[in-house]
């Protein structure tokens, strides 16, 4: 009786181990962590990432999107148009959610073009918080990519009138045709730090465009001066037969891109979205953005395969 006993207790221990074998392969394969599943986030809304309408925001806005996307998230993106204004009605609205932009814009934007922007981004950052703050909004931290505007006329022109400098614009050509977007006349880095800084008024002459429109008005003739991004990658292209105007007394401040999130999305996420989003902008370079607006501008690549490519060279895939 006592060897039945034992053979009984030996068949018995070896059903519960196959049945506790059992559940962990069905854990393995339907639990959060299982091969192919995305990571568990917390219950929130849909990432609704602003896009302005120039390339290099589009780009920034599918990067976002697809790091968010890897981490668990839902995310698309919404084109908001080329005004600051237009995102921020968007934000208030909730149609968006999150948006990348440009600290030293942003914060001139906010205070109606006070000038308080510097070079220091710590310290422009640290003026903006409280202004975010006012709208629900939360900035996260800037990125070591800038781009800030860029005043560019055709060589051939630059050279006749003898214009290399912001200086000599305001000394040589207080007639010239200015194309740039239409907040230029609000804008503290366009029409007002013209003013402010070197004295010259070109609001007489000025011509509102579409960032898309500015580099055909400038290569047509249409405009002398038109205003670009920094982080064209045409200016990288000698064929391209642009000058860049050199900023020589610091007109130009600390426009580096950061993510600006709603603090509805903050309280429901936290740092399980913040972290991700921090580690995009850590990654985030100068180079980086005018390698991306070269393939975007020059060779006419598509904004959501340039993201891809950016997201697996970092990491993100």
């Amino acid at each position: 009786m006592r060897r039945h006993a034992k053979v009984l207790a030996a068949l018995l221990a070896l059903a519960l181990l196959g049945a506790a074998c059992g559940d962990d392969d069905n854990n393995s394969a339907t639990g959060d962590s299982g091969s192919g599943s995305k990571p568990s986030v917390p219950e929130g809304p849909d990432l609704s990432i602003g896009a302005q309408d120039f390339g290099e925001s589009a780009i920034l806005a599918q990067i976002i999107k697809g790091a968010t996307e890897n981490a668990g998230f839902t995310a698309n993106v919404q084109e908001v148009g080329g005004f600051r204004d237009l995102l921020f009605g968007a934000f208030e609205s909730g149609d968006v959610n999150v948006a990348p932009d440009y600290v030293a814009s942003q914060l001139e934007f906010l205070n109606d073009s006070a000038g308080q922007a510097t070079s220091d981004v710590n310290a422009t950052m640290a003026l903006l918080t409280p202004l975010l703050a006012q709208k629900q909004l939360v900035g996260l931290d800037p990125s070591k990519a800038v781009d800030t505007n860029a005043f560019v006329m055709l060589k051939d022109t630059a050279d006749a009138k003898g214009i290399a400098t912001l200086s000599d614009l305001a000394a040589k050509g207080a007639d010239l045709k200015l194309g740039a977007p239409q907040d230029c006349e609000t804008n503290g880095f366009c029409i007002p730090g013209l003013k402010r800084v070197y004295g010259l008024d070109m609001t007489a002459n000025f011509t509102p465009l579409d960032f898309g429109v500015i580099p055909d008005s400038l290569n047509e003739g249409a405009i002398d001066v038109g205003v670009v991004s920094s982080t064209d990658g045409r200016l990288a292209d000698p064929k391209t037969g642009w000058v860049l105007l050199k900023d020589d007394k610091g007109m130009l401040a600390a426009d580096n891109v950061f993510i600006v999130i709603t603090s509805d999305v903050q309280d429901a996420y936290g740092d399980t979205l913040t972290s991700v989003l921090d580690d995009v902008s850590s990654k985030l370079t100068t180079d980086d953005l005018v390698a991306m607006n070269k393939r975007y501008d020059v060779d006419k690549d598509d904004a959501q395969d340039i993201a891809a490519d950016w997201l697996n060279d970092n990491g993100f895939t």
